[in-house]
C-alpha cells in the first residue's frame, strides 16, 4: 500500500495532454485499463493498470483538497459513468454512447478525462494525479478522505438554494443559461443515440436479408433457376455492402458527434455542480453577514471575523469561477468544432467509399442483362 497522498506536488512528470488509454482488460466482471503516459524527460513511457475505483479514487482526491482556495469555483473534469461488462438497459441509459462499440469509445472518453485533470492549471499540482498516472501499485486500494463536497447529501439537504437569485448578474445569466443548455444538450443526446442505435439495427436487418437470400440459391442445369440464383447471390452481396457502411456510419457518428455530444453534456452537468456549490457559499456568506449583525457585543467580534473569512472565501471562488467558466466556454466551443468536423470529415469518406461500391455492383447487374 502506498504512503498517504499529500495535498499538493510539483510539476507532472508526464505530458498531461499526451496520455493514451491503450487497452482494456476483462477479468470476469472486472475491466482494468492500460494507460501510457510520455515522461517529461523524454526518457521514456509510464505503464500503469487502472480500475474504475482507481479513477473514483483520483476524482475523490480532487474534490477533497480542503486548503487549497478558491477549489469550489472548478468545473471538474467529469468522470465517465461507471463501465459494466455486460450492459444492461438501464446500464446503457447511464452509459449512453461509451455503452456501444468494443470499449473503443469508453477508453476514448476515460482518456480525454484523464488528459483534462492533467493539464487543468489546479488540479494538476495534485499528488494523486502524480500518483496515478506514475505509481505501479493500484492507488484505489487506499481509504480515501470524505469529500467535502459530499454531492448526493448535499443536493438532498440544500436543494432550497438552488433557486436562490444571485447578487452577481454575470452569474445569475450564466445559471439560466446552464440551465437550458444542460436541457438541450441532454435530449440533443439521447435523440443522437436513437439515430446510432437505429442504424446498428438496420446493419443487423440488411445481414439477416443477405444471408436469408442464399437460401434462395438452387443448384442444377435449369437455366433460369441458375439465373435466379445469380440474382440472389448478386443482392445478398449488395445487401452484405449495405450492412458494413451502415455499421460504419454508426461507428463513425460514435467516435465523433456522440463523443462530442457525451462529453458535452456531462461538462453541462459538472457546471451546474459548480454554480450549485457557489450559489451554497453564497448564502453561507449572506447568512454569516446577518449573525454578525445580530450578534451581541460579547459575540461581535467573533461573528465579524467569520463574516470577513466568508467574504474572503466567496470572493476567491467567484473570480475562480469566471475564470473556469471562460475557459469552459472556449473549450467547449474547441470541442464541438472537433466533433462535427471529424464527423463530417468520415462520414464523407464512408459515403464516397459506398458510392463506389455500389457503382460496381451496378455495372455487375448491367452485365448480367
Amino acid at each position: 500500500m502506498m504512503e498517504e497522498v499529500q495535498d499538493v506536488t510539483s510539476a507532472l512528470s508526464v505530458h498531461g495532454h499526451n496520455i493514451k488509454v491503450m487497452d482494456v482488460l476483462k477479468d470476469g466482471d472486472t475491466l482494468t485499463f492500460v494507460i501510457v503516459s510520455q515522461k517529461v524527460s523524454g526518457t521514456g513511457e509510464y505503464h500503469v493498470d487502472r480500475t474504475y475505483d482507481d479513477v473514483e479514487w483520483l476524482q475523490q482526491h480532487l474534490f477533497s483538497q480542503e486548503d487549497v482556495p478558491g477549489l469550489h469555483g472548478v468545473i471538474f473534469p467529469p468522470i465517465p459513468a461507471k463501465p459494466q461488462v455486460n450492459v444492461t438497459a438501464k446500464g446503457m441509459k447511464q452509459l449512453g454512447f461509451l455503452g456501444l462499440g468494443e470499449w473503443q469509445p469508453y477508453c476514448k472518453a476515460l482518456e480525454t478525462f484523464l488528459r483534462q485533470v492533467a493539464s487543468h492549471d489546479l488540479l494538476k499540482k495534485t499528488k494523486a494525479v502524480e500518483i496515478f498516472l506514475t505509481s505501479s501499485d493500484p492507488p484505489g486500494r487506499q481509504k480515501v478522505k470524505k469529500n467535502i463536497f459530499n454531492w448526493l447529501s448535499q443536493a438532498m439537504d440544500e436543494m432550497r438554494k438552488e433557486g436562490h437569485k444571485d447578487v452577481d448578474e454575470f452569474f445569475q445569466a450564466q445559471r439560466d443559461q446552464n440551465l437550458v443548455m444542460t436541457g438541450c444538450t441532454k435530449n440533443a443526446t439521447e435523440r443522437f443515440l436513437e439515430v446510432v442505435l437505429t442504424e446498428q439495427k438496420i446493419a443487423v436487418a440488411c445481414g439477416h436479408f443477405s444471408a436469408a437470400l442464399h437460401l434462395c440459391v438452387e443448384a442444377g442445369e435449369d437455366p433460369v433457376k441458375q439465373a435466379f440464383s445469380r440474382i440472389c447471390v448478386r443482392l445478398s452481396e449488395v445487401l452484405e455492402s449495405m450492412k458494413k457502411n451502415m455499421m460504419s456510419v454508426a461507428e463513425n457518428n460514435v467516435s465523433t458527434l456522440g463523443l462530442g455530444l457525451d462529453l458535452e453534456s456531462r461538462y453541462q452537468e459538472a457546471e451546474k455542480e459548480m454554480l450549485f456549490r457557489r450559489t451554497c457559499k453564497l448564502v453561507e456568506l449572506e447568512t454569516a453577514r446577518r449573525n454578525a449583525e445580530k450578534a451581541k457585543p460579547v459575540k461581535k467580534a467573533a461573528m465579524e471575523e467569520v463574516k470577513k473569512a466568508a467574504e474572503s472565501e466567496f470572493d476567491h471562488i467567484s473570480r475562480v469561477a469566471k475564470q473556469e467558466i471562460a475557459q469552459f466556454e472556449s473549450d467547449r466551443v474547441r470541442m464541438l468544432q472537433q466533433a462535427l468536423v471529424g464527423w463530417c470529415e468520415q462520414q464523407l469518406l464512408t459515403a464516397k467509399e459506398s458510392a463506389d461500391q455500389f457503382d460496381r455492383y451496378l455495372q455487375a447487374f448491367r452485365g448480367m442483362a
